[in-house]
């Protein structure tokens, strides 16, 4: 699950930094991302919702010891993650 997250998390960032916004704390990326292409619709706001989904299971997957993470979750998040790199693509080649 944890590298499902970073695909998902990796994203959001390489998104803020085409609008000259930096952040490091995934918290800030997390937040700045909704607030400028969630909140604005610029993408779809389920992105935003499936970075955040995505953190709340690393989180439990890498921190709680008795956390199950089923293989279908984990799939379906991959595949999320590479619908969101493949629509940050499409944005970012549009803007030239």
């Amino acid at each position: 699950m944890g590298r499902a997250y970073y695909g998902l998390f990796h994203t959001a960032p390489a998104l803020l930094r085409a609008r000259d916004l930096k952040y490091r704390k995934h918290s800030s990326v997390h937040a700045a991302y909704g607030e400028h292409f969630a909140k604005t619709a610029i993408l779809d706001p389920k992105y935003h919702r499936w970075l955040l989904a995505a953190f709340n299971k690393r989180l439990e997957g890498d921190y709680m010891s008795d956390a199950h993470i089923e293989v279908d979750a984990a799939a379906s998040t991959i595949e999320q993650a590479k619908e969101f790199l493949q629509t940050a693509r499409q944005w970012l080649e549009a803007q030239g």
